[in-house]
């Protein structure tokens, strides 16, 4: 699947990605990303801290609805509409400009990466486990994270319009 987690959203950017998931699902079936998309608001959730991890996308887990054929296809049009959902957003958004403020932010919210690996993930979580090559298994956790006792945003910031309006799962191509 491909799931969505920016620090500084832009609403258009999240519609535009939601749209782009639908569009990759549309061939499969109209029940697919409904589907997909509730799996991912569902399991990139963070249970202790009552907010998803990002926006959302799709998700999918031992895909076996349907034939090998049809199974391929439908991962193939995600990972080929992945692209045309993701190279916008970074040509709209590689140059905007950032502080202390922000790269602080992004450090901060790194930590819900780290949490949600190391206490949801199933892969990182079968991976430990079982024995597997933890040194592997931790690559992928971002090098630098900050952390901050009771962090709360300060009102109407760019950082409290994060937590108001984007990491509660809902319906982003509603009338759309």
């Amino acid at each position: 699947g491909l799931d969505l987690t920016p620090y500084y959203p832009f609403e258009d950017d999240v519609i535009r990605w939601h749209r782009v998931c639908r569009e990759a699902c549309e061939p499969f079936g109209k029940d697919i990303y409904p589907k997909y998309k509730k799996w991912c608001d569902e399991y990139f959730y963070l249970k202790h801290r009552d907010e998803t991890r990002g926006v959302g996308g799709l998700f999918f887990d031992d895909l076996n609805e349907w034939g090998f054929d049809k199974s391929f296809a439908f991962m193939q049009s995600v990972g080929d509409h992945f692209i045309q959902a993701y190279r916008p957003i970074v040509a709209r958004r590689k140059d905007s400009e950032y502080g202390s403020r922000e790269r602080d932010f992004q450090l901060y919210r790194r930590g819900r990466y780290v949490e949600f690996n190391l206490v949801f993930d199933r892969g990182t979580l079968f991976g430990l486990q079982t024995g597997g090559r933890t040194e592997s298994i931790l690559m992928s956790l971002p090098p630098l994270v900050r952390w901050q006792y009771n962090y709360q945003p300060e009102p109407g910031s760019a950082e409290a319009k994060l937590y108001d309006d984007y990491l509660k799962p809902r319906d982003w191509l509603a009338g759309r």
